[in-house]
């Protein structure tokens, strides 16, 4: 194996490697957050596959399920393997850790690395549904973030865009130099053109998440009272008009109308039901690139501090509701609201403030810059407590397999 001794190289919030040894630890961390719930069985955890399983609220569904209701089953994800001039994707390193966790706690996990849009993958799935899993499946947990889609009907590809709807936004956002000096900078973004909106609807929307329904509910995959839920955001009226009321936000609304057509759906053949499920904010790899989150983000830090919620444990309070371990509570949209301690009225409030007093001179006052700028960090592997980033490292870690 090649070891090497790492540093963090970046381009604004995109980081160059990733650090193996870091983003085992924060894997380890994250298991240990999440709160344990009743010992199930080893081999008798309901089956789920959860799609987009090594990042963010994905990662956070994938743990979480492993323990509040020892899940077994199938992750897919989409990650690049080390070579010899870059490290592996810190997804690719997230999962082995993972998957080391998975086989420790006596838990059937079988990892896939591939495009989840594609059928290629649906089929292969399904196939380790029927084979490995009894033909049976209880969870389906969609957790996907992507620049493009390629649609294997028609083999067009769409591509999603970052663009308010209607006019130009001009939003401050949050920037570090190289040095990590903080700077509040405005910046305009352009109205949606064309067919931006479609294109974004294509790829984030909800036709892939129906798709995968259709596909396993063809080959007669669903057990009784399956249920699914597709993870989403709403987010503050400070970031809406980039957000929620822009492409992105279109796409997350035929979302949660695709969500209203499974579950009518599913409950008409399986007594099944389908969610969608809106998180709190969260550092993450896809939210650090829409202008004004990352600043939005710090105030809320700011804001809240310790009592911001970490992704684990809102995870680990849908998992509760989907299995029944907590009353199923629903927004009259029909949403899981895992957001309602960000949303507050108290809470808004503040941010605000604080938002409108945000400058390049004030934001060291008003943010948690420290906290902002490790958990940007730590997506990578870097600023972990615990780890030596001054020892090489061996970066050539193997994509956990499975046997027959």
């Amino acid at each position: 194996m090649s070891e090497r001794v790492l540093t963090p190289r970046n381009r604004g919030f995109l980081f160059l490697d990733s650090h193996p040894a870091g983003c085992e630890q924060l894997v380890a961390d994250m298991w240990q957050a999440c709160p344990a719930s009743a010992d199930v069985p080893e081999g008798a955890g309901p089956v789920a596959l959860i799609i987009g399983s090594s990042a963010g609220y994905g990662l956070a569904a994938t743990l979480a399920g492993l323990k509040r209701a020892g899940i077994r089953g199938i992750m897919v994800s989409f990650e690049k393997a080390p070579t010899e001039r870059r490290t592996a994707t810190a997804g690719w390193y997230r999962t082995a850790a993972t998957a080391d966790i998975a086989r420790t706690a006596g838990r059937d996990l079988v990892f896939l690395n591939g495009d989840a849009f594609s059928d290629t993958m649906k089929n292969q799935v399904a196939d380790l549904i029927e084979q490995r899993f009894g033909g049976r499946l209880d969870y389906l947990i969609y957790s996907v973030a992507a620049p493009r889609r390629t649609d294997p009907d028609t083999g067009t590809t769409y591509s999603s865009v970052l663009k308010p709807i209607g006019q130009a936004n001009r939003t401050k956002t949050l920037l570090f130099d190289d040095q990590g000096v903080p700077e509040v900078r405005e910046v305009e973004t352009g109205p949606a053109d064309g067919d931006d909106v479609e294109q974004t609807v294509a790829v984030m929307g909800g036709a892939d998440w129906e798709r995968w329904v259709d596909h396993l509910a063809g080959r007669d995959l669903l057990g009784a009272g399956f249920a699914t839920a597709a993870l989403s955001y709403i987010g503050s009226p400070l970031t809406a008009a980039i957000y929620r009321q822009g492409t992105i936000g279109a796409a997350k609304a035929h979302l949660e109308a695709t969500a209203r057509t499974l579950n009518e759906r599913l409950d008409k053949t399986v007594g099944g039901r389908a969610v969608t499920s809106v998180n709190g904010a969260a550092v993450t790899q896809s939210s650090t690139a829409i202008p004004g989150i990352a600043l939005y983000t710090g105030l809320l830090r700011g804001v809240l501090g310790e009592e911001l919620v970490p992704p684990v444990h809102q995870l680990a309070a849908l998992w509760d509701q989907l299995t029944g371990a907590a009353p199923l509570t629903l927004d009259d949209e029909g949403r899981v609201r895992l957001d309602n301690w960000e949303l507050t009225d108290d809470v808004q409030a503040a941010v605000a403030e604080r938002w409108e007093a945000a400058t390049t001179s004030t934001i060291a006052d008003l943010a948690d810059l420290a906290w902002f700028r490790a958990e940007v960090q730590r997506l990578y592997g870097f600023s972990v407590p615990g780890i030596d980033y001054t020892a090489a490292v061996a970066t050539d870690i193997p994509w956990p397999t499975h046997t027959p």
